[in-house]
């Protein structure tokens, strides 16, 4: 079973917002998923959240995340150490 990390849409028609999860490469893109690891909303620039330890523990476990997912995890890591 191949792990990904990606988006799963979400909101109404013109209204997206996203959750990045962790799902079964096989499964659709808003199926079935492991567990939810963050939420992206463009609509709202500064309402993205990622728990950056349960990223790494995945990609630890094998994990490959989408090219979008990988992007918004540089994004956070890099928020993360200006923040500190």
């Amino acid at each position: 079973m191949a792990v990904v990390i990606r988006l799963r849409r979400e909101g109404s028609k013109g209204r997206p917002y996203y959750r990045v999860v962790v799902t079964d490469s096989r499964s659709p893109r808003d199926g079935r998923f492991i567990e939810s690891v963050g939420v992206y909303d463009p609509m709202h620039e500064g309402k993205d959240a990622m728990d950056l330890e349960k990223v790494d523990q995945w990609i630890g476990k094998g994990a490959k995340p989408s090219d979008t997912v990988r992007s918004l995890i540089r994004k956070a890591r890099k928020s993360a150490s200006s923040a500190a």
